[in-house]
């Protein structure tokens, strides 16, 4: 990953402007937010790319969720049926989740179907009762989605519903530059794991010698967080950014004597907040959408361990799918 750029705000530096596209070391980059972001050329603003965009969205949106809510939307019918009757809060919020999975699939069915006609000539209108319904579909499932896990049991990830939404409202090229936005933001909070974890073991001779591998697995997810999926380049930053995380798994501080308790309790707290800090970033890099709450959480654990050289277990673990 380029670093930053100069701030365009300060005084005597050369201003840097959202959306400057640069070649740097033969690849094509756009600016956003403090950092050069791998730039990719939006398709044509047709209802096919909308459609193409929209379903891979959705493809991706239930690998990152809670399980049993890839519900197809011809069973939307009794979806909306069972989370109308659901009175347990518990199986409503299930429920919920499900039916916004079948809107979603739903919303998806109607654009393939429109593609399929627009492909005989027919022209689609923007006030077609069909587009309309999709519409539709997506902003009642974007409501319903704060009610979905991630798939590790941690915060839901609200953009992630919003975003099919989002491209079919807007023209193509518009929703791509949104998403350098997004992945700016999301690479920042990467970098603010990664400093918060510097931090916590900087001066710490039990695990001070994992910061290099914390900095080798940071520049490792901007990578990943920048490729697109269906680049071919994600069959080398793949693999290095999955290897560069069980290094840091592997990491094992310096032995000490199992009769001091108080120090192997201290290695098996760094240990478990290495754990997890690689599956919180782990989550944030694939999804390529922030966690706030989660990172702010970690952060504060990553103190609480600086602070005491504890810190309090985790209520359940952390599982990377």
């Amino acid at each position: 990953m380029e670093p930053s750029a100069p701030d365009p705000r300060i005084p005597g530096k050369t201003p840097v402007f959202p959306g400057t596209r640069k070649v740097i070391d033969g690849v094509e980059r756009v600016y956003y937010d403090g950092y050069w972001i791998r730039y990719y050329a939006p398709p044509a603003d047709t209802l096919a790319a909308k459609r193409q965009l929209i379903n891979a969205l959705t493809r991706r949106l239930f690998n990152h969720v809670e399980h049993g809510i890839n519900i197809p939307g011809s069973r939307l019918q009794q979806a909306r049926q069972a989370y109308d009757q659901a009175s347990d809060p518990a199986l409503r919020r299930v429920n919920g989740a499900m039916l916004a999975g079948a809107l979603f699939n739903r919303a998806s069915d109607i654009i393939a179907k429109l593609v399929e006609i627009q492909a005989m000539g027919v022209e689609i209108l923007p006030d077609n009762a069909l587009l309309r319904e999709c519409g539709r579909c997506l902003q009642e499932a974007l409501t319903l989605g704060r009610l979905v896990l991630h798939r590790s049991g941690e915060e839901g990830i609200d953009e992630l519903w919003g975003e099919p939404l989002h491209a079919f409202s807007i023209p193509v090229e518009d929703f791509f530059e949104s998403r350098y936005l997004k992945i700016a933001s999301t690479l920042k909070e990467v970098d603010r794991l990664g400093q918060a974890m510097a931090e916590c073991f900087r001066d710490d001779p039990d695990f001070r010698d994992i910061l290099p591998l914390v900095a080798r697995v940071i520049d490792m997810a901007h990578l990943k967080i920048e490729t697109l999926q269906s680049d071919d380049l994600i069959f080398t930053v793949w693999p290095r950014f999955v290897v560069t995380g069980e290094q840091l798994l592997q990491f094992r501080p310096p032995h000490t004597s199992s009769g001091d308790i108080e120090h192997v309790r201290h290695q098996e707290h760094g240990l478990q907040l290495i754990l997890q800090g690689w599956a919180i970033l782990n989550h944030i890099s694939r999804a390529r959408t922030p966690m706030p709450k989660t990172t702010a959480q970690f952060i504060q654990r990553l103190q609480a361990f600086q602070t005491s050289g504890e810190c309090a277990p985790l209520f359940e673990p952390i599982l990377i799918p």
